[in-house]
Parts: structure tokens; C-alpha cells; sequence
């Protein structure tokens, strides 16, 4: 039974009585695990771009940037840091006041080549009187941690990663913000000089960024000779999902209000929806390295995004062809560029007659494209690529959590387990038509495809609802093509410690 308050609060979010049903309904019966042909590899729905191939596609997308298109790199970054310094939050609530654990040694031990040290040592001198060197030579480590992580201090601890000081250079450092205005000017940037930008930040967050950009792309405006646009966004309350008890009820907070909880990365598909642009790149906010490093990035950014706009091209051709009327063996040759280098497979499309052909071949084509990078699997968490099939019988390229395979069965498991690749969150993305109309990126979402997780709440357990993610379901009715790309192109930032890899110093 809804309340007065919770109609209210639904109107303020934007969601309907009738999505508030439907989701705690989800609740009760679950998702419905994807059925599976294999996981993919090289050869078998992984590209690998010979060295033969590469000039011509570097040379594709250049010549595309030359023609002034809308280009735009967009990163969520609305996430927050604290899960970097977990370690450091139990050191600092722990009953040992010196280093003990390998992570805690490792962090003060390194901290002198942190890109942060001379604010730290400026934050600790301002509270304390003494650098950090000082206060760990008098055994003060958790003074230290908490300057780092504490509000007083220098408030890592609820920053978002974006704001973070990563990279020390010469005679600057750099944010992961900054790192993306950089990457964006090397290959993303139109004959119009034109760098396009786009950060999903919380809305507490907002403003620091702003102002950091603010600050920061005139220096990078001149350095690089570009001009920069960019842009912010934040993950709409219409795309919260309400928490259920474990009887699957309505989740209530000490006040009788409802829980509702942000509904995962895939509510960024909203966000992406209202980028009016030919071509995205999506890369995540930690995913950066300092500029000794950028050259594989920059490359495979370019190869990407050429090997999109080759197969865009062709597709288009093949949509206008469509329209004036294909015969029989032209339909066919569209048929294999379908499945061999669009990967999408159909065991009866060959026999259909031409009509029902033509119609197939034009529902395939008519559809966003991302090409999806993929770096072989070092153990690093994340969305595996697999060749799925989809509703209408047909198997594909997908990116699939383990949430969305029954891990039951042995077999299944096996395949998730055994997957040669893995996908860092690096997409090049094509958003219009043939007729350069932008599609409707929500018609595209699977919504079979989110999953339910178990969290607490002021002590209390409670299940959560996941919508189909960006990069998962969200993109599902795509048409997707996996390339391999080398690890020197993904260097994440998952906890503090990371930031003393070589490829961030």
C-alpha cells in the first residue's frame, strides 16, 4: 500500500506507480540467465588487427576527423574514491598504530613518489605542525592516513577518483580529469580543433569539477593548440531503483520513507542518450597514464575508432542499397559482411526469400555500433566477451558479468572462468543512422539483462536491483565488435597502491 509520502517522493523522482510495481515484481522472479554458444576468443569473435591493416585504419579516422564531425569523449565519473583507501580506513580504525599488513607497508613506504605528497605534506604541516616524513619518523602513521582521508585534511576519502592527484610530471601533476582533456586532444579532437568532453558526476561533486576544469583547460588549450567543450551530467532520480526486504516488500528507512538506490552504471545509457554526436569514445575515469605512456593508448584509440567508421561506411552503403532494392546475390554479400565481420550469426537467415531477407539484413544494419576493446585476462575484475544468442535466435558479440551466467552449471561456469579476455570499459561508439539521425539508445537496452545484489542498510539487509549495465545490457541490441588490444592500454586504479605501478609514476 503506497502512502501519501511515497507518491510524493515518486513524483519528485520521476518514476510511475506502474515502474515501482514492475521492479519490486523483478524482485520476486529474477532475471533469466543468457544462454551462451561460447566464450570468445581470437578467431572466434575476437578481431585482432594485423599489422598490414593498421596504417589504413589510422588513416580512415583521420581522414573522417577531417570532415568536422561531432566527436565526444564521454567518462563516467561520478563514482567515489573511498573504495581505494578501504585498506587505509582499516588501518586508520585498527588497534596497531604502525604499518603491519604488506598493503600498509607498502603505502608509507612509497609515499614519497606519490603524486600527492607535496599537498599531503602541506595538509599534515597545516594540523600538525610536521611533513609526513616527520610524523612517520615519531611512528604517526594514522595521523598521516587521516590527513589524507579526512575532510580536515585533504578528503580523498569522499572525493570522487576524478579529482584525485594521479600523475606527477616535471613541474605539474595531474588529475585523472586532466589526463582525459589530454587524451581527448591526441584523438579526438576534429579539423575544427574542436575537444570534445563529457563527465557523469554526482551532483555533490559537481561543482569541483567544474571548477577544476575551469582552471586547467586554458593551460591545456595552449599546450595542445585545441579548444576544449566540456560538458557535465548527473545520473537522473528517474533511473533509482527501489531496495526490497527479503520477502521481496518494499524497503523502509527508520522514517517510513521508501529506499530507493542509484540503479548502477547502466542508468548512464539516459546520460549517453543526450550526447548529440557521430562518435563516443567511453573509457573510465581511472583508466589513464601518464603522457611517457599514452602512445599504445592514442594508437589503439585511433584503430578503433577507424575500424568503426570503415564498418559504418560500409554499412551505410549497404542500408541505401537496401532502399533502392538489392538483388538476390547482393543481399547474400551482405549476409556474410553480417556474420563475418559484424558477428552476428543466423542459422536460417540463408534460406529466408528476399523480401524477408532484405527485411532481416536492414533490422541488423539499422542499429548503434561500438567497437569494444579487449585486453587478454590477467585476473583483473570485469565483463567477459562471449557469443550469446538474443531473443530473435540469433548469436552475437556480448559483454556479460558473472551475474548474467548460471554459474550452477558446471559447463557455464567453465566458460566464464576460462575466457582468454576481458573488457576494460573501452568502447568507440557510432550513434546515428545512415541518414544521420542520432538513435534512441533506451530502445536498445535488454532489460532481461540486470541482476539483483544483497546490501545492508543501518544494519538491516536488503536487495537491490541493477539495471542492464552500460556496457552489458544496455548496449545488447548493438552491433558489436570485439578487437584485441594490448594491456599497456589498460592501467586501472583500484586501490591507492596502484598509483606506485610503474605505468603511474
Amino acid at each position: 500500500m503506497l502512502t501519501a509520502q511515497d507518491r510524493a517522493l515518486l513524483d519528485r523522482k520521476g518514476i510511475s506507480e506502474a515502474q515501482l510495481r514492475e521492479q519490486l515484481e523483478r524482485f520476486a522472479k529474477g532475471f533469466p540467465y543468457l544462454k551462451l554458444k561460447g566464450a570468445a576468443a581470437v578467431g572466434q569473435g575476437i578481431l585482432r588487427i594485423e599489422e598490414a591493416e593498421q596504417d589504413k585504419l589510422l588513416k580512415a579516422w583521420d581522414d573522417y576527423l577531417a570532415q568536422n564531425p561531432t566527436v565526444v569523449k564521454f567518462v563516467p565519473a561520478s563514482g567515489a574514491a573511498s573504495r581505494m583507501f578501504k585498506d587505509l580506513f582499516a588501518f586508520v580504525d585498527g588497534d596497531h598504530d604502525e604499518p603491519e599488513t604488506a598493503f600498509e607497508k607498502l603505502f608509507f613506504g612509497k609515499l614519497g613518489t606519490a603524486a600527492f605528497k607535496a599537498d599531503i605534506d602541506a595538509a599534515c604541516t597545516r594540523l600538525f605542525g610536521k611533513d609526513t616524513d616527520a610524523l612517520m619518523r615519531e611512528g604517526r602513521y594514522k595521523d598521516v592516513a587521516r590527513t589524507l582521508l579526512g575532510k580536515e585534511g585533504l578528503n580523498y576519502g569522499a572525493l570522487p577518483k576524478g579529482l584525485l592527484k594521479f600523475h606527477r610530471y616535471t613541474d605539474s601533476v595531474r588529475t585523472p580529469v586532466e589526463e582525459h582533456l589530454v587524451e581527448a586532444a591526441l584523438y579526438a579532437c576534429g579539423g575544427d580543433g574542436k575537444a570534445q568532453v563529457h563527465f557523469t558526476v554526482s551532483p555533490e561533486h559537481r561543482a569541483l569539477f567544474e571548477a577544476l576544469v575551469s582552471e586547467v583547460t586554458p593551460v591545456y588549450e595552449k599546450v595542445f593548440g585545441v579548444k576544449y567543450h566540456v560538458t557535465f551530467s548527473e545520473q537522473s532520480p528517474a533511473t533509482d531503483t527501489v531496495a526490497a526486504n527479503a520477502d521481496n516488500t518494499p524497503f523502509r528507512n527508520a522514517d517510513g520513507s521508501l529506499l530507493f538506490r542509484p540503479g548502477g552504471h547502466g542508468a548512464l545509457i539516459v546520460n549517453l542518450n543526450r550526447i548529440m554526436a557521430d562518435v563516443v569514445f567511453v573509457k573510465n575515469i581511472d583508466n589513464v597514464v601518464p603522457d611517457r605512456l599514452k602512445d599504445d593508448t592514442v594508437r589503439y584509440k585511433k584503430l578503433l575508432a577507424g575500424l568503426l567508421v570503415t564498418l559504418q561506411e560500409r554499412t551505410f552503403a549497404y542500408m541505401r542499397r537496401l532502399d533502392q532494392g538489392a538483388t538476390r546475390t547482393e543481399l547474400l554479400e551482405m549476409l556474410r559482411f553480417l556474420e563475418d565481420e559484424l558477428c552476428c550469426h543466423s542459422d536460417k537467415a540463408e534460406s529466408l526469400d528476399d523480401k524477408a531477407l532484405a527485411r532481416y539484413l536492414r533490422t541488423k544494419f539499422n542499429r548503434p555500433m561500438r567497437i569494444a576493446a579487449m585486453v587478454k585476462n590477467v585476473g583483473e575484475p570485469g565483463g567477459g566477451p562471449f557469443l550469446a544468442y538474443n531473443s530473435d535466435g540469433t548469436v552475437s558479440c556480448q559483454i556479460l558479468e558473472s551475474s548474467q551466467i548460471d554459474m550452477a552449471d558446471p559447463k557455464k561456469k567453465a566458460l566464464f572462468e576460462k575466457g582468454t579476455h576481458f573488457n576494460p570499459v573501452d568502447l568507440v561508439c557510432g550513434l546515428r543512422n545512415y541518414r544521420g539521425t542520432i538513435y534512441d539508445l533506451p530502445c536498445y537496452v535488454d532489460e532481461q539483462t540486470g541482476f539483483i545484489s544483497h546490501k545492508s542498510k543501518d544494519g538491516r539487509e536488503l536487495k537491490a536491483l541493477e539495471l542492464p549495465g552500460l556496457w552489458n545490457g544496455a548496449m545488447s541490441d548493438w552491433n558489436t565488435v570485439f578487437v584485441e588490444v594490448p594491456l599497456s592500454t589498460f592501467n586501472p586504479v583500484k586501490t591507492v597502491n596502484d598509483l606506485y605501478r610503474e605505468q603511474h609514476q
